[in-house]
């Protein structure tokens, strides 16, 4: 499961309006008829309208300067592991389930009393398709192939205004050469940033408002602090948004609504370990059962981790082959293929 919370911006500066990420969201509904269309949720009700969300989220901003996120983007992409384990009408439960989570992370009071589900303004979005990012193995592996297309491309362009001598033919076999030589394929194609990716890529967008939804409390998840103390107008208030808090009940909820068997290379524990020691994530990645050292090679295999032959002794930990895996686990954290 990777799950992302960021402050949408344009340029350098915040959004002051949800308005063009409502309308991103919506890419997927064009040529839709209505009755297959996805729409917009939240806690207590399954349609909303491009025109309510835009307007609730857009009217909720009291006293919020320029500088200042007016909303956040929550962005929950299940692994095609976990998706076999749900139907899609699962994401919708899970996903008011996880919000219940997500204000239980917040340092914060309203009125004294802790933050509810009822204190926060938001609505969320399922799609059903994703594409490789320029930071996603298969793209970045595909590059030299891509490069060395592209300039036969622009010969044979040349070739063909004169400008260059040359056989179009003779560029086009190598292009075509090129295309099936590239390591990494889908359906038969060279795959590039922008294709969609192939099977059940179902993912969850949520906008959630800075303002709680009285519009008079400001609750941000991007606050630098997990949790203390400040005086404001004379008076101590609580402060903060413990993202760790949040990430690990949403991987709880997850498993524990619906029977999911989570292995320890898909963990956000293993995460914590990979980037604070990964000494101590490989011992116990090395140590688990036979059956869940496969599944868990199994898995990052499948996130684009070379697997290499791994010594066991605790000498050999730290060389060659475990620095190889180390680099493919980067590669795949920053590309959202594993952990959160």
């Amino acid at each position: 499961m990777y799950i992302s919370i960021s402050a949408q911006t344009l340029g350098n500066n915040f959004s002051q309006s949800v308005s063009d990420f409502v309308d991103y969201l919506e890419k997927e509904n064009q040529g839709v008829i209505l009755e297959e269309r996805e729409h917009f949720f939240n806690q207590y009700g399954d349609v909303f309208s491009a025109k309510e969300v835009i307007k609730n989220i857009d009217g909720n901003t009291a006293k919020l300067k320029k500088i200042e996120p007016k909303f956040y983007s929550i962005t929950v992409s299940p692994s095609q592991r976990e998706l076999k384990q749900l139907q899609n009408t699962d994401l919708k439960h899970y996903t008011r389930e996880l919000m219940k989570d997500y204000v239980t992370a917040f340092n914060r009071e309203i009125n004294g009393k802790p933050i509810t589900i009822n204190d926060i303004k938001y609505y969320a979005k399922i799609e059903h398709t994703r594409h490789f990012k320029g930071t996603d193995k298969q793209v970045i592996e595909n590059q030299p192939f891509a490069s060395k297309i592209l300039k036969l491309k622009q010969d044979v362009r040349k070739i063909e205004k004169g400008t260059l001598e040359g056989s179009v033919k003779k560029n086009e076999l190598q292009i075509a050469k090129l295309e099936r030589s590239a390591p990494h394929q889908q359906h038969g194609k060279r795959i590039v940033q922008g294709m969609n990716k192939a099977g059940n890529q179902s993912h969850i967008h949520i906008i959630v408002s800075r303002k709680d939804a009285s519009n008079s409390v400001s609750l941000s998840p991007g606050s630098k602090y997990k949790a203390s103390n400040v005086m404001i107008d004379g008076k101590l208030v609580k402060r903060g948004f413990d993202r760790d808090i949040f990430f690990s009940k949403a991987e709880k909820t997850f498993d524990k609504t619906f029977g999911y068997k989570r292995n320890y290379a898909e963990s956000y524990h293993a995460k914590k370990a990979f980037i604070k020691n990964p000494n101590v994530y490989f011992s116990t990645l090395m140590g688990l059962p036979t059956h869940e050292k496969a599944v868990a090679f199994k898995i990052l295999g499948k996130a684009g981790v070379p697997i290499v032959d791994i010594p066991t002794n605790q000498v050999q930990l730290a060389l060659k082959a475990i620095r190889t895996l180390k680099r493919g686990i980067d590669i795949a954290i920053k590309s959202g293929s594993i952990g959160i």
